[in-house]
């Protein structure tokens, strides 16, 4: 469908409601727009689009129009919250209507309960869910993130300088989602009365989380738990979350009025249950996130040959591997697989290049037929293409070495230099999941600098004690460890210098004072002996006087 011409010069009907903003590109818009109406007649649970128009110079998207929201109903009960009745209905509805619009291709990206809709049967409805995608790389007035990218206090961390951080997907919205249930049930908005720039602070920077009222069934508790994982490859996607509201009909949650626990234990890792394997799929031992190594090889490679009977996508497997002669019995969460030689979470380079992205990234998924996406620096969303267009590259992990190559003259983030020695090295801190490394020095003293830097996987390289030819070399890596490295090492030279210092005075006194003892030891037996050849012939003394003096011939008294 087009844009109504119509409506340019008509006046809009009283039953539809107007949603503007100002666009620069109006042809860009109503193209994005028609694709969005295309793709969502006929979906219940959302929001019914009539057209788009340009009104003086504003392009306004007209809707059905509905009585009110869930936030208009939550205003108006006491506590602002609702019953848990209530809020499991709606989030069924709403879950349901998000994995519609998932299944077309659409990100929300700004779900929260003023968005909410109800219609005449009480029953909730996604709406203003194509405002975020139509402003979505459109130039606008105002180059702020939080406007185009959603309301701060919903927004996940990975929607604050997504290109950075992110990219964005369809777990992103799991985290609004997740805030909206939790507000819904306590009443309390998510962040309430911080600004943007301490939201950002707080959840992007910090990974702070929303509290989760306490009482609730386990599987809402257990679902919540996993909204508001930090990675968003960790988060349950919208068909999990709506098979877990689904399966608390009839639960009962337990209120208290200022009862929260923290969002910080984990619960289910949803990352094992978004890839379910089939007979004939390739295995291999699952390689934990971050980590450059397997932490055990059992598997290196091989061929799923049965499953359990339920058909339980967590459930245990049979795979056949060379060499052995029965097949083993394995856990799916144990295994990952591998398609054309891939795997999710490979660290991967695209062979045509663009300046706008990095190079290299982390591939998110590989389907049977070859499809890939791939998360990479500079693109806000999922890159899609084909594993053909990608080959395998250098993997990273926290707790490596690395430095800028010499090749790089102007890095893409800003990175530290050592004065006379070239650019600094830091050690991987954090992997994000585009593959930017979030570094830190700790060979640096850090006193009132950055205390973290980004990096571009495709301009650093690893340093460490193989690489480093040379004494002065490793001594260079071993300061890069922390930075009091070098106090210690001068306050032990020193020390070291002082103690020598003190063993060499002691020996040099010691060999002068013996050299004086021999001079004065021969001294005296030189007088000794000149004294013998001056004193008279004994015979010559009475033999008392003689034994006296010499002892010689004495005889005892009588």
């Amino acid at each position: 469908m087009q844009s109504d011409p119509s409506m340019r010069n008509n006046p809009l009907p009283r039953d539809i409601g107007i949603w503007e903003f100002i666009g620069e590109r109006y042809s860009c818009c109503t193209a994005k727009f028609d694709m969005i109406f295309s793709k969502c007649q006929g979906l219940e649970n959302v929001c019914f689009l009539h057209g788009v128009s340009l009104q003086n110079g504003r392009v306004c998207i007209a809707m059905k129009y509905y009585e009110g929201s869930i936030g208009d109903k939550m205003a108006r009960q006491k506590g602002g919250k609702l019953s848990f009745f209530d809020v499991l209905r709606y989030s069924v509805n709403l879950a349901q209507g998000v994995l519609d619009l998932h299944r077309r291709g659409f990100l929300l990206l700004n779900l929260k309960p003023s968005n909410f809709l109800l219609d005449e049967h009480d029953q909730a409805i996604i709406g203003d869910f194509g405002i975020p995608l139509l402003l979505h790389g459109l130039t606008l007035p105002s180059s702020d993130l939080v406007q185009r990218l959603g309301t701060p206090n919903y927004m996940a961390p990975e929607q604050w300088e997504p290109g950075i951080n992110g990219p964005i997907s369809f777990e992103t919205d799991s985290w609004g989602f997740g805030c909206s249930i939790v507000e819904m049930l306590s009443g309390v908005q998510p962040w309430r009365g911080k600004s943007p720039d301490e939201i950002y602070q707080l959840v992007a920077i910090k990974k702070e989380k929303p509290n989760i009222p306490r009482g609730l069934p386990p599987k809402v508790v257990d679902i919540l738990y996993g909204c508001f994982e930090y990675d968003f490859r960790d988060r349950p996607l919208m068909m999990d979350i709506l098979c877990a509201f689904k399966s608390c009909k009839g639960a009962i949650f337990n209120e208290s009025d200022s009862d929260y626990q923290m969002a910080g234990k984990r619960y289910t890792n949803w990352s094992f249950l978004k890839d379910e394997l089939q007979i004939g799929d390739t295995v291999r031992s699952r390689k934990p996130k971050n980590s450059c190594k397997p932490e055990s090889m059992e598997i290196p490679e091989g061929n799923v040959v049965g499953k359990e009977a339920d058909g339980d996508s967590n459930g245990f497997i049979l795979v056949r591997i060379h060499g052995f002669h029965n097949p083993l019995r394995v856990h799916c969460s144990m295994v990952e697989r591998v398609t054309y030689g891939f795997a999710a979470g490979d660290w991967v380079r695209v062979r045509n290049e663009d300046k706008k992205r990095s190079p290299v990234g982390i591939l998110h998924s590989i389907e049977r037929d070859g499809r890939v996406t791939v998360g990479f620096i500079g693109t806000d969303t999922l890159w899609h293409g084909h594993y053909s267009e990608l080959q395998m590259a250098e993997s990273y992990c926290v707790g490596q070495f690395l430095r800028l190559k010499a090749s790089v003259s102007s890095p893409r983030f800003e990175w530290p230099y050592n004065r006379g020695s070239g650019w600094a090295t830091g050690r991987i801190a954090e992997v994000l999941p585009n593959g930017c490394l979030v570094v830190k020095f700790p060979g640096r003293f850090s006193f009132g600098e950055a205390s973290r830097f980004l990096a571009d996987p495709s301009e650093v390289e690893v340093v460490s004690f193989k690489t480093c030819e040379g004494v002065v070399k490793k001594y260079q890596h071993l300061e890069d460890f922390h930075w009091v490295v070098r106090p210690l090492a001068i306050a032990l030279g020193l020390f070291t210098a002082l103690k020598l210092g003190l063993f060499v005075g002691k020996s040099f006194g010691k060999s002068t004072r013996k050299k004086a003892g021999k001079v004065s030891i021969s001294g005296q037996a030189g007088k000794q002996q000149q004294d013998m050849q001056n004193a008279p012939n004994p015979g010559w003394l009475p033999h008392s006087v003689s034994n006296i003096l010499f002892r010689e011939g004495a005889h005892p008294a009588k």
